[in-house]
């Protein structure tokens, strides 16, 4: 048993993701649900980059990709990421690790559908981490796609949503004197129950 209480109340690890993000929304300057993601390459490398969280599910966190970008291409081959969001005004952060999985369904079609006329036909146009000779070209090649797709382009089959399914969720609340809060919510398997522990800061 833990002595939870206040921010970290609560039995249901998401809950308490949404509760923490909808009140970043209101204090964050810019881009409270920005996450930096975590992957591994073929050759064990570590890599790491600023991606924006889109939606906390019931039991899982969804982003979206173009699936030839280097971060897709490394979860597909690992099956597994990891994040963390951290915000400097409430200082708070939550680190979460786990398997992955492919959106590719009706919610991707409606989520891109919803975003900017520019970004559908950039997200047509872009070979996301591939060389660019020149900002020109790839001007040049938005330009091209609009003239192919109009102004209601589909949803590109090399784009979609991936979403992680944690095993590990980390709370973290900065504490006086760098005696911080944290609390992990760990899982061996996603069908199993959560257990939590405080952590030492």
């Amino acid at each position: 048993m833990t002595d939870r209480s206040g921010i970290f109340a609560g039995d249901d690890p998401f809950a308490i993701a949404r509760a923490w993000l909808a009140e970043a929304e209101s204090t964050e300057p810019n881009d409270p649900n920005a996450i930096a993601l975590a992957t591994v390459d073929g050759g064990g490398l570590p890599n790491a980059r600023m991606v924006l969280l889109k939606e906390i599910e019931a039991d899982g966190f969804l982003f979206y990709t173009n699936y030839g970008s280097a971060k897709a291409r490394e979860i597909d081959v690992a099956g597994k990421a990891a994040f963390v969001m951290h915000w400097k005004s409430l200082r708070r952060q939550i680190r979460v690790r786990g398997l992955t999985s492919r959106e590719e369904g009706r919610m991707a079609d409606e989520y891109f559908a919803s975003r900017s006329l520019q970004s559908r036909l950039g997200a047509w146009a872009s070979r996301q981490s591939q060389p660019l000779a020149s900002r020109g070209r790839l001007m040049a090649e938005v330009a091209r796609v609009t003239a192919v797709h109009g102004v209601a382009p589909e949803r590109p089959p090399f784009w979609g949503g991936i979403r992680l399914k944690p095993l590990e969720i980390e709370f973290w609340a900065d504490g006086a004197f760098r005696l911080h809060d944290r609390f992990q919510w760990r899982r061996a398997a996603i069908e199993e129950e959560w257990t939590v522990t405080r952590l030492s800061p």
